[in-house]
């Protein structure tokens, strides 16, 4: 009987950064269940995936250049179920998913896709985008996101988000029922519910990775990705190294401080495009019926609800401007804070290695 190679392939946004975190801070009590989350030089698999897709990804293209072939030698020596989970695979091309799958051959893998409604998607792939120096506006980034070809795209957005296109892709070659749509609970969903499901498909008991993760990526309001936006506008020019963004604006500014803030105003959709999300939605889930694939959770978790009539809309390029200062002046004390004197301080060390040269 052949082994098992799971690759979860995505999509971003979808609890996929839980998911990973939770499996290496229980590597050995999932290792003993039977299933192997492949380790790597850096501990995650998104040198790997990288590499496969063949994205230059800021200069990081180079530095992972061999890491593909690298977690498929170590698969090979690994006996048992192995897993392989990272989003951006889902942005892979045909070429590419025949290069992971041809890796594998004599295998027996399956295709992990984690899908979350696009009425929360859209926003929180446009608050990535900020997180990684973007200066877009929303307005800008919801009009390319509806004007985009969703089959065959060209737009990153749908390349890792349009379910259809990205599990036809992946799904080439192989049976419906090694096909797998883990569908995220909405938003208030019971703890914990997300893992469930996906132990389910790995074939291991979810209560075996007794340590829980508390890695879910930071989501911003409209007030703190306006900060954030501001902030790359003025640091374009500086060209700030991609380390110190990371360090500084990423780590301490965006976690340690914004994202962290209570009650933020949420980024939604406008009413306007509502229709486009329903329709887009409806086609995903004929789509995913037609298929035949495996559906872990419940189809009914990708319709997104629209906001009651009481709510207020606050359009994302326009926050309110006290709120905006609020967030900015935390940050900045963040930031500030940073200085003290230990040296696990990320701006002392960066400190250091600016003045080292």
């Amino acid at each position: 009987m052949p082994r098992r190679v799971f690759l979860h392939i995505g999509t971003p946004k979808s609890g996929t950064s839980y998911l990973q975190d939770r499996l290496d801070l229980n590597r050995d009590a999932v290792a003993k269940a039977g299933l192997t989350y492949l380790p790597t030089r850096t501990g995650d698999h998104f040198e790997a995936a990288l590499d496969l897709i063949e994205e230059r990804w800021a200069g990081q293209g180079a530095v992972a250049k061999g890491q593909w072939a690298a977690i498929v030698a170590e698969a090979k020596r690994t006996s048992g179920d192995v897993l392989i989970s990272h989003e951006i695979l889902a942005a892979a091309s045909s070429a590419q998913v025949a290069k992971a799958m041809a890796a594998f051959a004599g295998d027996e893998v399956h295709v992990i896709l984690t899908a979350r409604d696009l009425a929360r998607q859209i926003p929180a792939e446009w608050q990535e985008l900020i997180k990684h120096r973007s200066r877009r506006s929303f307005k800008k980034f919801m009009s390319e996101v509806a004007q985009g070809r969703r089959s065959s795209p060209t737009l990153w957005f749908w390349r890792v988000q349009s379910i259809p296109d990205v599990l036809t892709r992946w799904g080439n070659g192989l049976a419906p029922a090694q096909v797998h749509v883990v569908t995220v609970p909405p938003k208030g969903g019971p703890p914990g519910e997300l893992w469930k499901r996906f132990a389910g498909v790995v074939g291991i008991d979810p209560r075996v990775a007794k340590v829980e993760s508390t890695n879910f990526n930071a989501s911003l309001g409209v007030a703190e990705a306006s900060v954030v936006r501001r902030l790359n506008k003025l640091l374009s020019p500086k060209r700030i190294p991609r380390a110190v963004y990371i360090d500084l604006v990423r780590d301490v500014v965006v976690r340690g401080s914004l994202g962290a803030r209570p009650d933020p105003i949420p980024v939604v959709v406008p009413q306007g495009r509502w229709p486009f999300v329903e329709k887009v939605t409806g086609e995903w889930l004929e789509w995913i019926q037609g298929a035949g694939v495996d559906v872990v959770g419940d189809l009914s978790d990708l319709v997104p609800a629209r906001p009651g009539p009481d709510h207020v809309w606050i359009h994302p390029d326009e926050p309110p401007a006290d709120q905006v200062a609020d967030a900015a002046i935390e940050a900045l004390a963040a930031v500030i804070a940073g200085v003290a004197p230990t040296h696990t301080s990320p701006v002392r060390r960066i400190a250091r290695k600016l003045l080292r040269g």
